[in-house]
């Protein structure tokens, strides 16, 4: 099998600076391997999918001087590319976890599960307590669990990757997390599934995503090993960052593609940006992604976040 890369957006906003990094390195590192390079669809979340984003994502990318194999809209072998049109898919993984015994229902509310826990509780949640795992499931419990979330019941033993960029990763996804929704009460479908599944289906052999998703990743090695598969390699690439040192947000509109496409800004000029932020050249030169191929390295990305000043268009266009 070729090595196929991918990228995978939600159309919820425009494509900003931190964005395109990540997609830049996502498509270097596939085109260096001289394997496909995928686009699909994070659109599950469908109250904040933003109509035409999807088409105006994509349009901004070609800009950028990237391009894909398959996607939503050039097709391929493994269509649909939008996870909104894919849930047949993700209903045959579950039945085949539920066989497995490595789902149950769960009708708790978030604050039942604080209680529990009897934890102090910053800004992440308590891991989902063992304990609260059902004895003993009746016999087409699935089809019966329409009011209910839906959790995986993880294995309590490390889990080891070697991420391409951040190194050596451990984690206890047991201590961590614990038996964590894989469809929510109100019959979204989690991340967490749906990224395993569609990776598994169309074949991705390396996921490329930014450094924020590097604490779902154990807990997805996990799902993949319950399915049947083989993990991916992973390589999370550091955020870009605002001049506050804030993650971007749709609150950093001067930090978007079309905003600097609209400034004026050449594609090459952006690139070159880029790729000197990710450490592929020695200065921000400007260049085609093409350019930029045959000496690609996942060696020379740092793992350090960079801070974007306030006026990138001006930067760029000196």
């Amino acid at each position: 099998m070729s090595s196929r890369g991918r990228y995978a957006p939600s159309p919820t906003g425009m494509i900003h600076a931190g964005n395109a990094r990540t997609a830049l390195a996502a498509w270097l590192s596939a085109r260096s391997r001289g394997g496909a390079f995928v686009w699909r669809l994070e659109d599950l979340d469908e109250p904040r999918v933003v109509p035409g984003m999807a088409e105006a994502q994509m349009a901004d990318l070609a800009w950028l001087g990237l391009d894909w194999d398959e996607g939503p809209d050039v097709g391929g072998p493994f269509a649909p590319y939008a996870q909104s049109q894919r849930s047949a898919v993700y209903e045959e993984a579950l039945r085949r976890l539920a066989a497995a015994g490595r789902l149950f229902p769960c009708r708790l509310s978030r604050k039942d599960l604080q209680a529990v826990a009897s934890a102090p509780h910053g800004a992440e949640e308590a891991p989902y307590p063992a304990s609260l795992r059902p004895c003993e499931l009746a016999p087409g419990w699935l089809a019966e669990s329409r009011d209910a979330a839906i959790r995986f019941r993880v294995d309590a033993r490390p889990v080891s990757f070697v991420d391409r960029v951040q190194g050596q990763i451990t984690e206890r996804v047991d201590l961590a997390v614990g038996d964590f929704v894989l469809k929510r009460r109100d019959g979204l479908w989690a991340y967490q599934l749906a990224v395993v599944v569609d990776d598994l289906a169309m074949e991705i052999d390396e996921v490329v995503r930014g450094a924020d998703l590097l604490a779902s990743t154990a807990r997805q090695i996990q799902l993949i090993e319950a399915l049947g598969g083989t993990p991916p390699a992973y390589a999370h690439v550091p955020l870009m960052v605002n001049a506050r040192g804030e993650k971007l947000s749709k609150r950093d509109q001067g930090l978007t593609l079309r905003s600097l496409r609209e400034a004026g800004v050449a594609p090459e000029a952006v690139a070159g940006y880029l790729a000197f932020s990710l450490g592929l050249l020695d200065r921000p030169e400007p260049c085609r992604p093409a350019d930029l191929v045959p000496a690609f390295a996942w060696e020379r990305i740092g793992r350090a976040d960079w801070v974007l000043p306030e006026d990138l268009a001006g930067e760029l266009r000196r």
